[in-house]
């Protein structure tokens, strides 16, 4: 594993991880719901946590914008708080590391102004340049890229606004991320690193350069894109201004840090081969690490650089928890959620014939298609309450672990499952996800996932740590959760039908 994500640096010396608990870190995470600053010391222990929800805008049907400018406060103001909750010395704190949300895009002027705000990972504007691009040259580009063709996707934004001669993009001298944005905000320099870089659909992870093809597609110039580099790198002097309305040294090291799946999955101690991530808030992911950059030919995951060997590859859900809330209204049941969950305890396994196949707000992965619609198959008279919610329970399991197959095409089984997020909550659901995969569920211990992995990059960035490697060392001991082996063979009998069914339903995705 020394191979796949080490560095060869000049490890320093130090003091050793006795004095190091006495020294901290931050990570930073601009999330889409919300701009979150965590305080850790050196050792992984968790200090304190500052958050700003984020303000969502729907100015069209499937369209999904935030203000980039309100979050870039959001982050001054988290850095500020958090560092007051944690009553640290200055000399205290080593190093700040960023994780970012994929797939935002902003269209800025010369000054970097945006120009209007910026477009989320969920908006579907582009779904039509979505569908028109697969039946062109949309295979042939993700197969250079990684990146599924999808209305996620800066690349098919810019697809739409090509297409509708959007006044943002005509105007626009650079096309950058929210990473992108803050770093040029507080450092004065305009770059991206490889895993943002990736989850634009627009890089070449083979020769890692921006796609020639993609750009000319998209109309665009790669002079309106950012510097790409890896995520240990160490950004320029902080402002002065922004150095002390955080109340911070102008020359505390920050490090660029990678996207957010990519950190989670470090943060968990995912690492090596074989160890699979599953986070399960919302929505939900299922990702892995490999050497080099495989790309899925079948196109139901994505391969995204993490550095330059090695890469993730997996796929993201858009219908994690939000079904179990979707449920809870369509309901109209005014009790605690644990209450309903309550009811499905009592529902043996299968729901008594009860299928859902979860696609309620379209799909990411394994379709990837915005007009994915979801289902309840074999209802009868016979069901109950319970019997939707433990359908509900089961079909989010099922979705993951059909992406989970798609990721053994190119890793092979999986040896660990970690799982973090919301949902975990449910000793119902995550007994679920054991039985459905037949394999031991480690419990993350820590909800922090990737702002732990942005601080641990943070901590390699400036030669704290020799390697991404060392923070299974530094990680809590979370819980396992054992399967039970007979319910394991009674649901890939199951899968079998749900995999089935969603076939047949794709027809209808209209």
């Amino acid at each position: 594993m020394r191979n796949l994500l080490s560095f060869n640096l000049n490890r320093k010396q130090y003091k050793g991880w006795e004095n190091m608990q006495k020294e901290y870190v931050i990570g930073l995470d601009l999330g889409t719901t919300s701009v979150k600053a965590v305080l850790f010391n050196t050792n992984g222990q968790f200090i304190a946590e500052a958050e700003r929800l984020n303000t969502f805008y729907y100015p069209n049907p499937d369209w999904a914008e935030q203000d980039p400018q309100e979050l870039e406060k959001s982050a001054r103001f988290a850095l500020k708080e958090v560092i007051e909750k944690g009553k640290i010395g200055q000399d205290h704190l080593v190093a700040i590391g960023f994780s970012c949300a994929m797939h935002s895009l902003i269209c800025v002027d010369e000054q970097y102004q945006p120009l209007s705000n910026m477009i989320i990972w969920s908006d579907g504007r582009s779904s039509r340049q979505a569908e028109s691009l697969k039946e062109g040259k949309g295979k042939e580009i993700f197969l250079k890229t990684g990146a599924p063709i999808h209305p996620m996707t800066p690349f098919l934004k810019l697809l739409w606004m090509k297409e509708m001669k959007d006044d943002a993009y005509l105007k626009a001298a650079y096309h950058i991320s929210m990473q992108e944005y803050l770093i040029e905000k507080w450092f004065g320099e305009r770059i991206i690193d490889y895993s943002m870089a990736s989850a634009t659909g627009l890089l070449n992870i083979q020769k890692v350069e921006w796609e020639e093809e993609a750009l000319e597609l998209a109309g665009i110039r790669k002079e309106q894109l950012s510097k790409i580099v890896p995520p240990t790198t160490r950004l320029p002097r902080l402002k002065s201004e922004i150095a002390e309305e955080i109340g911070i040294p102008e020359d505390l090291p920050f490090v660029i840090g990678a996207a957010d799946g990519q950190l989670a999955n470090l943060g968990d101690g995912a690492i090596a081969p074989g160890e699979v991530a599953i986070s399960a808030g919302t929505s939900g992911a299922i990702r892995q690490f490999i050497s080099g950059a495989a790309v899925n030919e079948t196109e139901e995951t994505f391969t995204y650089l993490f550095t330059k060997n090695s890469s993730i590859i997996g796929g993201a859900t858009n219908n994690g928890g939000i079904t179990l809330q979707w449920l809870k209204d369509l309901l109209v049941f005014k009790g605690p959620l644990e209450d309903l969950l309550h009811e499905a305890e009592a529902i043996d396994l299968g729901a008594e014939g009860l299928i859902f196949h979860p696609y309620i707000n379209g799909e990411r992965a394994p379709l990837w298609n915005q007009r994915a619609k979801g289902n309840f198959y074999g209802l009868t008279i016979g069901h109950t309450r319970g019997h939707l919610v433990r359908a509900v329970l089961e079909g989010i399991v099922l979705n993951l672990y059909q992406i989970g197959q798609s990721l053994e095409k190119l890793a092979g089984p999986p040896k660990k499952i970690c799982v973090n997020g919301g949902l975990t909550k449910s000793s119902l659901w995550v007994q679920i996800l054991a039985d459905v995969f037949g394999q031991e569920i480690h419990l993350s211990d820590t909800p922090y996932s990737a702002a732990w992995g942005a601080a641990w990059t943070a901590l390699v960035g400036i030669e704290k740590v020799g390697s991404f490697e060392e923070i299974k060392d530094n990680l809590p001991a979370g819980k396992v959760v054992s399967p039970n082996h007979l319910r394991h063979e009674q649901y890939k009998r199951i899968f079998k039908q749900y995999e089935r069914f969603g076939k047949d339903l794709a027809a209808y995705f209209i």
